[in-house]
């Protein structure tokens, strides 16, 4: 629940509180760019120098890539199934249910099959089974990313729905279409989309909690830290879309350096804000994450503020992530041509599957700017390890949810954890061993 303090200057915080916060705000009100930046962060990191080593950094470099390079990037091609040289016509795709997981079944013609999960969202169903299904039947799988995406696009006006409605639904066909190429073709989706550079990958773990004290959240990151064996946690800040609000006051401010202090210099932070701020209110916790050597602040301002969001990441020496929420590939090269943030983060699912998040990461890229995907969905983590495992730069950490024993023993071998890191599945498709076993018991929603 939401709770605002008296203070309307200072509604982040509690009485206690309230003289402190609202002197970082006037500072910050004042002048929004502070040294060091970003830039001269990123710039020193890369050179391996410490922070202070960034003062006096040189300015950005005008002569960088263009909007025509950027286009040129995002649409090379990453999908490579030129070994199958007869068509694999799609006969059938059905929405399958089972112990509350949804499953997308495709199957071809001549007998191959794919699956998908989806990330729930049962209200897509009719998006789904009215107009994405339909217009795949019939089509030659091998021509997904060549023609079948966009002409999905313009299909009975789909384009008026693009965002999450869409391209949730296209996604969990794309996901189940990839793993029939996969197998057709003996690859894994890895290296289906350009070919897998690594084989396993440093996660943290993420809290979705935002009803707790600062004192029950760390406790409760500890337990996440000793569950998993992470080497680095997120948690949320602010109070969700909140217009500056906080959870409960002065919740933020409190939590991150107690994090720090619990959980010791050997856990790396993440933090979420869920665009809770505008930038007067997001640059003091920027700086607190600053002061405690956090990986990312995570969309700081409401999603779709990308000047707001630029303003805090060019003021900030921390690296500002984004891109949960956005659905346009211009709108993504925005962000990217222009710095609007440091790490691009399309969601797997929301943004329409992972041929569109390639193109976000070819393009981020050619700016040199890692993309790290945000994740949803019980079994989307899958999913995160297949792109993270053919994208050249994921950024440090990739964010996990948990629910790895749920579906471990459907691969072989099973999927693991070691040392922080989680193994990518190493099978054809998305890697699943039986698709037969793993429906076995689904219905088919009509």
């Amino acid at each position: 629940m939401l709770r605002s303090s008296p203070s309307r200057r200072c509604r982040l915080c509690g009485s206690a509180q309230s003289d402190r916060m609202a002197r970082r705000i006037r500072t910050v009100q004042g002048s929004l760019r502070s040294p060091p930046t970003r830039r001269e962060f990123i710039a020193a990191s890369a050179a391996g120098l410490p922070l202070a080593a960034c003062a006096g950094a040189l300015p950005d470099d005008p002569s960088g890539p263009t909007t025509a390079d950027f286009d040129a990037a995002a649409a090379r091609p990453v999908l490579d199934v030129s070994q199958l040289d007869t068509p694999l016509i799609i006969d059938s795709i059905r929405l399958l249910e089972r112990d509350g997981e949804q499953f997308v079944h495709v199957r071809s013609k001549d007998g191959a099959e794919g699956v998908s999960l989806t990330n729930g969202r049962r209200y897509l169903r009719p998006i789904l089974q009215e107009l994405v299904i339909p217009f795949f039947l019939g089509k030659d799988a091998r021509m997904l990313e060549s023609d079948l995406l966009f002409e999905l696009y313009r299909h009975r006006s789909n384009y008026k729905l693009q965002g999450l409605a869409l391209w949730s639904a296209q996604a969990w066909v794309e996901f189940a279409l990839l793993d029939m190429l996969g197998r057709a073709c003996g690859k894994s989706i890895g290296d289906l989309l350009g070919g897998t550079l690594r084989d396993e990958i440093d996660f943290y773990v993420a809290s979705g909690r935002r009803d707790s004290t600062p004192e029950e959240e760390v406790e409760y990151l500890q337990s996440l830290v000793d569950e998993t064996g992470a080497k680095a946690v997120k948690f949320r800040l602010g109070g969700r879309m909140s217009r500056n609000l906080d959870a409960s006051p002065g919740r933020s401010e409190s939590l991150i350096p107690l994090a720090r202090k619990a959980l010791g210099d050997e856990i790396d932070l993440h933090g979420d804000a869920n665009s809770s701020y505008d930038p007067e209110y997001a640059l003091p916790i920027g700086r607190l994450l600053e002061d405690v050597g956090a990986v990312y602040f995570e969309e700081p301002c409401p999603f779709d503020h990308l000047e707001d969001t630029k303003v805090v990441a060019d003021s900030l020496a921390l690296p500002v992530s984004g891109g949960e929420q956005e659905y346009s590939e211009r709108r993504f090269r925005w962000m990217i041509a222009n710095r609007g943030v440091d790490i691009v983060q399309p969601d797997l699912h929301y943004y329409g599957g992972m041929i569109r998040s390639a193109r976000v990461a070819n393009m981020a890229e050619l700016a040199r700017m890692p993309t790290t995907v945000h994740i949803s969905g019980g079994f989307g983590f899958v999913y995160m390890l297949h792109f993270a495992s053919r994208t050249k730069d994921i950024g440090r950490y990739q964010e996990y949810k948990r629910n790895i024993e749920r579906y471990a023993d459907w691969f072989d071998p099973a999927l693991s954890i070691r040392d922080g890191k989680l193994a990518v599945p190493t099978g054809p498709g998305v890697g699943i061993r039986d698709i037969a076993a793993a429906i076995r018991g689904a219905r088919e929603v009509a």
